[in-house]
């Protein structure tokens, strides 16, 4: 670890260096504005005016980017489980931005609390911290213990596995701003020793609830009851989920970035960016961004989700893994692989299961996505594909485009219970994976059949035919992800009158009762153009996808605000 003292002896120390290096119109040094003649006449006893030098200008200083300096303390916070203060102490870190003040949570919130952001102040998860302790599926209500974080706070992980996690019955508001996003991140991110390949170096944010899920943890209950409950993927101590209660809220997270997360406790056994178990409808998330998860950048075990504005980067798993009886609603999901970050031959963009014991399950998945742009990069030798269908899954995908020319196919259909209906013409057909304004630009073979499945049955289901849908596009994508030419002119479906909570009864064609969610549009992709700038500054930057100018700068840096 670094002190402030030598760090601002090595930034004094880089800029004189700089300054030798630069030419005779960048600087001015002492003395070279000009020869300077000073004649003095001696015989007449009197001075000759020497001619006015030319002005030498003041240099222009280098602007300076001031180092954060450390709060005195820790705000004092009261904790009814334990008197005085909530926080610990923890001294002070420091990295590249400057020194802060750590403040370690508990391992138990037991009662509301605020973490307000204050300068030079960081808030340590030391190890696993619960919102709350588990209320049962049973019972109704998220309001026994609420943990509210202001705009602006940065949380980063400890050592250990840490991990954040909301018991059912509890709740999060971790709402930030476009400019003062909420920032969860590790540990090295602070001391500035991540790159942009850097990752799975603490667990994540998990959300956990009472709505209905399958693949029970007890095999007599059943899926979709309040005896159906499963266990927190990566957990090691009890964290379950599930339950009857389709509506109730786990609370708020918008305008939040994830960064370095998704730690490997074993094989098929993460912790993810972002982890919702049986979450109600009432839960509200939007403008979140999942930067290097080692795992995926975000998974969704059943319940009822509804998320806008979903930015996941550099993952080395699945980027949008939905399973467990998911009813599911997405628009607006920009997703960019990273080069070379497929170590274990599994990633996908979407990876999306009904059931993993026996296909068909009640409730069946159902989700609908609409307004995407995927950029799939991965050298993908293992036969992995840029969208997983399998497992009984009922899939709508609206007015999107894939990129994915180094993959072995662009879509991937697994078991005969997926595909079924698929040919269908109706957008409201129960069993089958629609696709409508949907481009791909694809490997060789753009359409995978696999587990009774062909190749010709996942290409019928596409429906090359249908409008607007491709699977031989060429992008013309400008800044890498804003829509180009041949995206604008692509006819967009309207989603406005569907919901994937309803099941989306054959014949009914509308909502089934349930509540609006999707905008309606007039274009697909999830950047319309340049205009569209819903992605712009709550975000951040890597070599894996540049978010443009006016952000928080770096995801391998910190932001000062």
């Amino acid at each position: 670890m670094m002190n402030s003292n030598f760090r601002r002896m090595l930034i004094a120390t880089t800029s004189l260096v700089a300054l030798s290096g630069c030419g005779a119109n960048d600087i001015a040094s002492p003395g070279t504005g000009g020869n300077v003649t000073i004649n003095n006449n001696t015989t007449n006893n009197t001075t000759t005016p020497a001619p006015s030098p030319t002005p030498t200008p003041t240099p222009t200083p280098t602007p300076t980017v001031a180092l954060v300096t450390p709060a005195a303390g820790c705000p004092t916070i009261s904790n009814t489980a334990s008197p005085g203060t909530l926080l610990t102490d923890g001294g002070t870190i420091s990295g590249p931005t400057g020194t802060y003040r750590v403040c370690t949570l508990p391992s138990v919130i037991t009662a509301n609390v605020t973490l307000p952001r204050l300068a030079g102040v960081l808030y340590q998860m030391n190890g696993r911290v619960d919102v709350g302790t588990d209320r049962g599926a049973t019972t109704t209500g998220t309001t026994n213990v609420v943990l509210t974080i202001e705009p602006g706070v940065i949380l980063f992980a400890g050592t250990g596995v840490s991990w954040l996690a909301v018991n059912r019955g509890n709740s999060i508001q971790a709402v930030g701003t476009a400019t003062q996003p909420i920032i969860f991140t590790s540990r090295d991110n602070v001391q500035g020793l991540n790159t942009d390949a850097s990752t799975g170096q603490w667990g994540g944010v998990v959300l956990l609830g009472r709505a209905q899920i399958t693949d029970c943890a007890a095999s007599a209950a059943t899926p979709g009851t309040t005896g159906c409950e499963r266990q927190t993927e990566g957990a090691i101590d009890p964290a379950v989920y599930g339950g009857a209660n389709n509506t109730e809220s786990s609370g708020r997270m918008s305008f939040v970035q994830i960064r370095y997360s998704g730690f490997i406790l074993s094989g098929n056994n993460e912790l993810q960016s972002l982890t919702t178990g049986g979450v109600g409808s009432g839960t509200v998330l939007n403008n979140i961004m999942s930067f290097n998860s080692s795992d995926d950048g975000a998974e969704f075990f059943g319940g009822r989700v509804n998320l806008r504005y979903f930015i996941s980067v550099g993952a080395e798993d699945d980027n949008l893994d939905t399973d467990t009886g998911l009813k599911g609603n997405f628009q607006y999901v920009l997703v960019a692989q990273r080069a070379g970050s497929d170590s274990r031959g599994t990633d996908t963009i979407i990876e999306a299961d009904s059931d993993n014991a026996v296909d068909g399950n009640t409730p069946r998945q159902n989700v609908i996505l609409s307004n995407f742009t995927f950029l799939h990069r991965v050298n993908n030798q293992s036969g992995r594909t840029a969208i997983l269908l399998r497992g009984g899954t009922d899939y709508t995908l609206l007015n999107g485009f894939v990129v994915a020319p180094n993959s072995p196919s662009c879509l991937s259909i697994s078991r005969p219970q997926t595909i079924q209906q698929a040919v269908s013409a109706a957008i409201d057909e129960l069993g089958a994976p629609v696709f409508r304004s949907v481009q791909m630009q694809c490997g060789a073979a753009p359409f995978l059949g696999v587990n009774g499945v062909t190749n010709q049955q996942v290409s019928d289901a596409f429906g090359a035919g249908f409008a607007g849908n491709s699977a031989t596009y060429t992008p013309s994508f400008t800044s890498t992800f804003i829509n180009g030419t041949t995206e604008s002119a692509v006819p967009a479906f309207n989603p406005s009158n569907l919901h994937a909570a309803s099941g989306i009864p054959s014949g009914t064609g509308g909502l089934g009762g349930q509540p609006a969610f999707f905008d309606a549009v007039t274009y697909a992709g999830a950047v319309r153009n340049a205009a569209d700038t819903w992605y712009t500054q709550w975000t951040c930057n890597s070599s894996t996808l540049n978010l443009g100018t006016g952000n928080t700068g770096l995801c391998t840096s910190l932001p000062t605000f």
